[in-house]
């Protein structure tokens, strides 16, 4: 029996090695494809400071911050994961949130009360084409200027792959990990074009956050166990109580 793990590429490696050390057989559908969109500052605008809420945009714009002047800016990530990105691309002055995008506009809120950083200086929000939230919205309610910078898309997958498909047909898969509420509805509408959607949404689905516990509800699954924090850690360990639910209505 398997766990599923629809995370984007390359993090669904990670995830996979990470499941595995836990005993865990996988297989890996990605749900949503990377594509970078092309960056480029604008060297007339005298940033204060960088906000990111994922590390596929930094990823993104790595060609383009090479030497470039934004790297001596600090930078608010969102999570460690994210914080590692930023510090591999070349930021030194990395702040980071525990949490979702809430804390991280809470911590740059902190960060301007403060003093630390100047209401007066624009943030750069270096983001995706598809936002949960509004940060930048939120931030400016409070006086912020944020200048939001797309630097990637996730485009969905419109197909579960053949194997993925026998799979639940087999009754090989024992649970499915969501990292997102994009990524939860392209699965969802894979399943369903590649007609194994009542196998799937039978399983437990095992989400990230509530927001993407939201949506595999909305759609009428009843197997739903969400992470008490947003990461993968408290993922793994949603997982795991699933699972022990699922051993004991089978005994």
């Amino acid at each position: 029996m398997a766990v599923l793990v629809t995370r984007p590429s390359p993090d669904d490696a990670k995830t996979a090695g990470a499941l595995r050390a836990r005993g865990f057989e996988v297989l890996c559908a990605p749900m949503l494809r990377f594509e970078a969109v092309a960056f480029q500052d604008d060297a007339e605008t005298n940033y204060g400071a960088v906000i990111v809420t994922s590390a596929n945009a930094l990823r993104a714009a790595a060609p383009q911050l090479g030497n470039s002047r934004l790297l001596k800016l600090p930078l608010f990530a969102v999570g460690e994961h994210t914080a590692a990105a930023a510090r591999e691309v070349g930021f030194s002055e990395v702040i980071v949130s525990t949490g979702d995008a809430g804390a991280l506009r809470e911590l740059v809120l902190g960060a301007a009360k403060s003093k630390r950083l100047k209401k007066t200086s624009p943030l750069l929000y270096l983001a995706g084409a598809d936002l949960a939230r509004d940060l930048a919205g939120e931030l400016g309610e409070k006086g912020l200027t944020v200048v939001t910078r797309t630097t990637y898309r996730m485009v969905p997958a419109p197909n579960l792959p053949r194997e993925i498909c026998d799979a639940f047909v087999a009754d090989r898969i024992e649970a499915v990990l969501h990292y997102s509420r994009r990524s939860a509805r392209a699965f969802v509408e894979a399943a369903r074009a590649a007609g194994v959607e009542i196998s799937a949404l039978a399983l437990p689905q095992c989400c990230i956050s509530g927001a993407v516990a939201a949506v595999l509800r909305d759609i009428g699954a009843s197997r739903v166990t969400e992470a008490a924090s947003p990461d993968e850690n408290a993922l793994f360990e949603a997982l795991e109580r699933a699972l022990q639910r699922r051993i004991r209505n089978n005994l």
